[in-house]
């Protein structure tokens, strides 16, 4: 996992999350409190509400990206920036400005004005972009979409999010952002809550994860929640996906998800590195994850078409003699580790696994039901 260098802030595993706040100056946005259109005003939020609560980032957007609204052009998005740069230059906090936009020409004309970053919600589709972002040496954020400038984020499955964010590749300093949220019609909760679930493969890409979950539809509706009653929501989620990989959290409610990421960082899962030696051990739960990390280095598996399995599963059987007895003796001879106590636990790759269902058939019936069982209920395969 590469770390990428914002204008001085080190964003990456060996470095606490960060936290994007987020100002408006496009009225038509939908979350009021980060909405201004008078720098004075704008500046003295930015200092209080944002870096004063703790943002490391300050992302400013031009334009709502919501559905229900018209895009706006590159030289309506340049109208507005002139709000951004004079909020810009009257704040006196210290953080790192970055630009949302999907135009290359609105993020050189703010790289010029003092914006230190860019944050794409098009990802990439302005070709011109990634040649930008290079030249200005600055760290960018990539967020999954089609290749179009009219409507961004229009994703669905999970398996195109991640194609997508390598449409067009990277830069040396760019940050990997899913896209969650309603930015289509066709784009559903259900969408989002796989996403969020399978959010650690997106480290197979091997830069920063960047998330943008604050107060999102999906998340609200666990809890049967509205916009304003789903900060405690938010919060919980920020905690996971911090503790599943992430490493900047965009955000309305700075310090509040500032404390929620400290926490998902605090108990995240060890992932040990040693550059001297030119080690890291990788962060994998499930084959797919496997597999991301096997197409990021283009190599293949042992036999070139079998899912890669390197996961270690562990499943509870109980089931009377002699089908304990069975499952456990079948469970040896593949590979897997038994443990019999008062139960039975077996422990091993999700190939050991698959090869028990042939090992043990023809044996006692509950047996051979519980090895299919235990398959089909493996995460990831």
């Amino acid at each position: 996992m590469r770390t990428v260098d914002a204008a001085g802030l080190s964003i990456g595993d060996e470095h606490p999350p960060r936290i994007m706040g987020v100002l408006n100056v496009s009225k038509e946005s939908p979350y009021d409190p980060s909405v201004f259109d008078d720098p004075g005003e704008a500046a003295a939020y930015v200092d209080e509400e944002l870096i004063g609560e703790g943002a490391d980032v300050v992302d400013v957007g031009l334009e709502s990206a919501n559905k229900r609204f018209e895009v706006l052009s590159a030289e309506g998005e340049l109208d507005r920036l002139e709000t951004a740069v004079e909020t810009l230059e009257s704040t006196s906090g210290d953080a790192v400005w970055s630009i949302e936009t999907r135009y290359h020409e609105v993020a050189e004309a703010a790289l010029d004005a003092g914006f230190e970053m860019v944050n794409d919600i098009c990802g990439f589709a302005d070709p011109e972009m990634p040649a930008v972002c290079a030249e200005y040496d600055v760290a960018v954020s990539k967020m999954a979409s089609p290749p179009d400038l009219e409507r961004p984020g229009a994703i669905e499955d999970v398996d195109d999010i991640y194609d997508a964010l390598e449409r067009n590749g990277f830069t040396d300093k760019t940050i990997v952002d899913p896209a969650f949220g309603g930015w289509s019609e066709s784009k559903t909760t259900e969408d989002d809550r796989e996403t969020f679930d399978r959010l650690r493969e997106f480290r197979g890409h091997g830069r920063p994860i960047l998330v943008s979950i604050n107060r999102k539809n999906f998340l609200r509706q666990v809890a049967g929640r509205d916009t304003e009653g789903a900060l405690p929501v938010s919060l919980a989620a920020t905690s996971m996906a911090v503790e599943r990989g992430a490493h900047v959290v965009r955000t309305h409610d700075v310090a509040e998800t500032r404390d929620a990421a400290l926490v998902g960082y605090e108990f995240r899962r060890e992932r040990a590195r040693d550059p001297d030696r030119g080690v890291e051990v990788l962060d994998v739960t499930t084959d797919r994850e496997f597999g991301r990390h096997l197409a990021r280095i283009g190599a293949e598996d042992d036999d070139g078409d079998r899912d890669p399995s390197v996961s270690t599963h562990v499943v509870e059987v109980r089931l009377p003699e002699p089908s304990t007895t069975a499952l456990a003796r079948a469970g040896r001879a593949v590979g897997l580790g038994v443990y019999l106590g008062e139960g039975l636990l077996l422990a091993g790759t999700a190939t050991e696994f698959e090869a028990l269902i042939a090992e043990i058939a023809g044996g006692p019936t509950p047996a051979v039901e519980a090895a299919g069982s235990a398959y089909d209920g493996l995460g990831g395969v």
